[in-house]
């Protein structure tokens, strides 16, 4: 059975899809099949593997929306393990067109659940928003990762995403768990990034990542040349971190599941 992985926040520009091209990277390394799915509109996942997502016939809005076969959109991304539901800015449209299929909250899950057995972990990559494709990404999930700035207003937009989670998991995925939270684009050098660091870890204690992912401008540069930091430079500071944050992330997994640590 896969393992499915919402990486959210309503927020955007958080390190949301930098995170989750990273940890699909990491777990593929590691020989676990992996696919990446692309639920934001501006599909900037898929562009961070230089995929062409203008010209594919396939891809999440047609396997949503006009109920195409959802293996037809997914490509591979060159890396062994790892493959791309790719996204197009038509998945847009379908925040209002949803309303209209019977069941819209689960039709995500309805439309993956036959690549269970063909992958290890499903990561996915949710828009900046709280809205049906979030919704629907929640209710197909095992587990969320929230990636969070530090910055003044990172615990306000923590507290929204919360509260939908907990309506989630009260009506619609009760198996619904947090994985962890991931602390991003930590700079040491300004104060206010150590202050906010402090005031997540008091308040949320163990659900707070110990690894931090710091601002890294070669992150940026794996980005716009269509490759995960991981691949581009294993050895920046950015790297390093989201290499750890996995390693983070599977012991967290194994303490979930109740397996031999």
């Amino acid at each position: 059975m896969s393992n499915v992985i919402s990486i959210v926040n309503q927020k955007g520009g958080v390190g949301k899809t930098i995170t989750a091209i990273n940890l699909a990277t990491a777990l593929a390394a590691i020989d676990k099949r992996t696919l990446l799915i692309d639920a934001d509109p501006q599909g900037n996942s898929t562009t961070g593997f230089a995929i062409d997502k203008e010209s594919a016939d396939h891809n999440l809005y047609s396997v949503l929306i006009r109920d195409d076969n959802v293996d037809s959109a997914i490509v591979n991304t060159g890396i062994k393990n790892l493959d791309v539901l790719i996204s197009h800015i038509d998945l847009a449209a379908a925040e209002m067109e949803l309303v209209s299929i019977p069941n819209f909250r689960f039709r995500l899950k309805e439309k993956i659940k036959c690549l269970s057995a063909t992958y290890d972990y499903i990561i996915i990559d949710c828009p900046p928003s709280l809205g049906l494709l979030t919704i629907n990404a929640l209710v197909a999930s095992d587990s969320i990762i929230v990636p969070l700035q530090c910055e003044f207003f990172a615990l306000e937009g923590l507290k929204h995403l919360m509260e939908t989670i907990k309506m989630i998991k009260s009506n619609l995925n009760k198996n619904l768990e947090i994985n962890g939270i991931v602390l991003t684009m930590y700079d040491k050098r300004n104060n206010l990034t150590e202050l906010v660091e402090n005031d997540v870890r008091s308040c949320l204690g163990g659900l707070v990542y110990e690894t931090i992912i710091p601002r890294n401008v070669r992150i940026s540069e794996a980005s716009s040349h269509g490759k995960p930091a991981i691949v581009y430079d294993m050895n920046c500071s950015g790297s390093v971190a989201y290499l750890e944050m996995a390693k983070e992330f599977l012991y967290r997994e194994k303490i979930k599941t109740g397996e031999n640590i």
